[in-house]
């Protein structure tokens, strides 16, 4: 089996992000109320997703909490990190394939595929939360998901949706990742010779 290069170079990328996702929140760690304003971890999950595609975007978001957690105890096991590899699972998921699929892959496109993962990503953090704290004696309210998913997050959404856009413009602008204008429909005629 083969190995084409833009798997070796999505590969290679894709095992950049993840040190990121590691080493970000320690910027923000010494204090613990901005970290969990600024979401330090969804933005390299994010960019894995645009850059490399979904499938790694999604492999990223899934490991990256948990496999923090067990090296440096934060986020905490449970609920916590648990609870947030579903939600960065999400944003991999979902911005990936939104904007691998899209016919246009520009800055229009680009907001549509973060805004439509944050609120996915939101909904299946808050239904991970309810699960996981329904075990327990504390439940988990609507106040509670609003809170946790909204109003404590705005810093860290605003963030999001001004660097990683202006990342991606960026990369656009040297030629290392470049929007795609527009993409031939699939035709269902074959070509005959």
């Amino acid at each position: 089996m083969r190995i084409n290069q833009k798997t070796i170079s999505n590969l290679t990328l894709a095992a950049m992000f993840l040190p990121i996702g590691f080493v970000l929140p320690f910027l923000t760690g010494q204090v613990p109320q901005i970290g969990n304003m600024l979401l330090p971890m969804h933005i390299p999950v994010f960019l894995c997703a645009l850059i490399c595609g979904w499938k790694y975007g999604f492999a990223i978001g899934l490991i990256l909490p948990i496999m923090r957690s067990l090296m440096f105890g934060m986020p905490p096991l449970y609920p916590i990190a648990i609870s947030m590899t579903f939600e960065l699972a999400a944003y991999g998921l979902i911005a990936g394939l939104l904007y691998e699929r899209s016919r246009r892959q520009n800055v229009i496109v680009l907001y549509r595929s973060i805004v439509i993962a944050m609120l996915a990503g939101r909904v299946v953090w808050g239904a991970a939360m309810a699960i996981l704290l329904s075990f327990g004696d504390a439940g988990f309210t609507f106040q509670m998901f609003a809170a946790g998913a909204f109003v404590t997050a705005i810093p860290g959404i605003i963030l999001q949706l001004v660097l990683i856009p202006a990342i991606m413009i960026a990369l656009n602008h040297s030629g290392l990742v470049r929007f795609c204008i527009s993409r031939p429909l699939r035709s269902n005629v074959t070509s005959v010779r």
